[in-house]
């Protein structure tokens, strides 16, 4: 199920959009529903992990400086 929204653009994001769409060979709809799709489902990702990290912090779960270190370490950042 679909349903109908109405947003303002300013002329230039619309320009843009308008060719962003003809590039990918898309309507500038199905273009800008596509993109609205994959900011909320990033944004709901990230609010949840901000949520279930805030528990953990509540619960005192935090990580040890050496697992910190160790971690760092992997990525080759020295942590001293």
């Amino acid at each position: 199920m679909t349903t109908t929204m109405t947003i303002q653009l300013d002329s230039d994001l619309k320009q843009r959009l308008d060719r962003l769409a003809a590039a990918s060979q898309q309507s500038s709809d199905a273009l800008a529903s596509d993109v609205l799709k994959d900011f909320v489902e990033l944004n709901e990702w990230q609010s949840q992990e901000l949520q279930d990290a805030i528990k953990e912090a509540d619960r005192g779960e935090f990580a040890t400086a050496t697992q910190v270190k160790e971690t760092l370490g992997k990525w080759g950042v020295d942590a001293d």
